[in-house]
């Protein structure tokens, strides 16, 4: 990437930017296209380039611009179409079809039917720049490439034919979009080289769940942009591009006060608390507890009037809230409210760049300071590559750290009692760990609770019992007396019972 921008000491101001009618590709661009120049958009057939195309011309008519959409390859009455379903009018955008059907069989009309295999491209070139002339748009799409491409036969022709219309809009102060749908058996980098910029859209399939869609800026000249693939969706309403994180670019001033769990215990245990600008790991076997802690720190968040959203990749809703209401937590109220946000997430729909962007949404417009990630193990669910995991996750968890969020992320281990190993390790991002075992003693299934990691305080090193109950957690004295708690049987060797009572609410 490159920031070639025009030199102040020429005397030529720099023009300023116009939007590309859809704001994550805005903000990749830091601010938008360069006007009056020509722009290559590419992708195989069902990339969203069209949509793409539309939402740029809808940009210039809401504009007051005039616009105009050149189609070699579909109909008006296709792009309406699409608009329709996607909620747009078309009213201020002018379609110039090159190939009418109604006209395909009218000996009348004869000299209005344009195949692309039959006619000169000198021809269609010169009928395109005829209607441009007439209209004198502010912003074109030309629809698509690969028909020129076969009107031209050899590449010499087709890059002069190119090259003619660039120099032909490069004179009418227009901004020009061309399509192209790979369609060629090589890669055109000539194209590359002609247009001012290009934007790549990629779709692939993955082995389950919805197909995942990315976009790239692969060229974009004297424009500074964020480089990467980018996750984008197309749903009603048009792209959806989530601009990759970067954690850099997002910093505030906030207190490193202590967060309180509302249970005094545990943040003794914590050498006072959760730090905000922190995260925790939550770590231990499917159902020991990791999920209820989680809620027990964001119904906390409530009652001080902080807000603080539960992402849950394993659950419903409505467990979560019998969980709370089982333990004696408010988190019905917490949620009506406002407070409290539970989002349920389908890893196999959703693309880790699609999540980042809920997360910066919850962090920057809610104002959210807790955030909750139930499971890690949902969220891997969501990755092509372990790789990207971790990267990605790091990239979110500095992000947060940034702006004085504190993250709680909820990790379930292989296995239940006895040696257990988790799916990815991702400890050495975490700044606390809190592991969670089951263990048996005369006959009965324990939990019990560790703070092994905290980098920002010093911390309690013991085990400790903890118990959920009607009465919420409860935590007992620490286990002095056991040997080999965490491999699930461990030995007793002292002379008092020092496991929590039935009837005993903890410390």
């Amino acid at each position: 990437m490159s920031d070639v921008r025009d030199d102040p000491e020429s005397g030529e101001e720099d023009p300023p930017r116009i939007s590309t009618g859809s704001a994550g590709l805005d903000d990749i661009l830091g601010g938008g296209f360069d006007p009056d120049r020509l722009y290559l958009v590419e992708g195989r057939p069902g990339a969203g380039k069209t949509t793409l195309a539309l939402q740029f011309l809808l940009e210039g008519a809401r504009l007051g611009e005039a616009t105009l959409y050149i189609s070699l390859s579909e109909t008006e009455r296709e792009l309406r179409l699409v608009a329709k379903r996607h909620g747009w009018s078309l009213r201020g955008i002018t379609v110039f079809e090159l190939v009418p059907p109604e006209a395909s069989l009218d000996p009348d009309r004869e000299l209005t039917v344009f195949h692309p295999a039959e006619v000169e491209l000198g021809e269609t070139t010169r009928l395109i720049f005829e209607r441009v002339a007439a209209i004198n748009p502010k912003r074109v799409v030309f629809d698509s490439l690969s028909e020129l491409r076969l009107l031209a036969q050899n590449s010499l022709r087709y890059r002069r034919q190119i090259l003619a219309v660039k120099h032909f809009f490069a004179s009418r102060a227009c901004t020009v979009l061309m399509l192209d749908d790979l369609s060629s058996q090589r890669d055109d980098l000539q194209l590359h080289s002609i247009a001012h910029g290009v934007v790549m859209l990629d779709q692939a399939a993955v082995d389950y769940g919805g197909d995942r869609r990315r976009l790239r800026v692969v060229k974009m000249r004297g424009i500074p942009f964020r480089g990467g693939f980018h996750d984008f969706t197309i749903r009603r309403g048009g792209l959806a591009i989530h601009p990759r994180l970067v954690a850099a670019e997002h910093h505030a001033t906030f207190s490193s006060e202590a967060t309180p769990s509302g249970v005094p215990v545990l943040d003794r245990m914590l050498g006072g608390g959760l730090e905000r600008g922190t995260n925790a790991l939550l770590l231990g076997a499917a159902g020991v507890g990791k999920s209820s802690l989680a809620i027990v720190y964001a119904v906390s968040a409530a009652l001080r009037g902080e807000r603080a959203v539960f992402y849950a990749f394993d659950e419903g809703a409505g467990t979560i809230m019998a969980r709370a209401s089982a333990l004696g937590l408010p988190l019905r109220a917490c949620v009506d409210q406002g407070l409290v946000r539970i989002q349920q997430i389908d890893p196999a729909e959703l693309a880790p760049g699609e999540f980042a962007s809920l997360v910066r949404q919850a962090v920057e417009v809610e104002h959210a300071r807790i955030i909750v990630i139930d499971s890690l193990n949902g969220y891997l669910s969501a990755m092509p590559d372990e790789r990207f995991l971790i990267l990605q996750m790091h990239e979110l968890l500095t992000y947060l750290a940034q702006l004085g969020v504190l993250t709680i992320l909820v990790l379930a281990q292989h296995g239940l009692v006895g040696p257990m190993h988790s799916p990815v390790d991702l400890s050495y991002l975490a700044d606390s760990v809190l592991l969670l075992r089951y263990f048996e003693h005369q006959g009965s299934v324990r939990r019990a609770l560790s703070v092994v990691k905290k980098r920002s305080s010093a911390h309690e090193t013991s085990i400790r019992e903890f118990r959920l109950g009607a009465r919420g957690i409860s935590i007992g004295p620490p286990l002095r007396d056991f040997s080999g708690v965490f491999t699930g049987v461990p030995t007793y060797v002292g002379t008092a019972e020092p496991l929590l009572r039935d009837d005993d609410p903890g410390l």
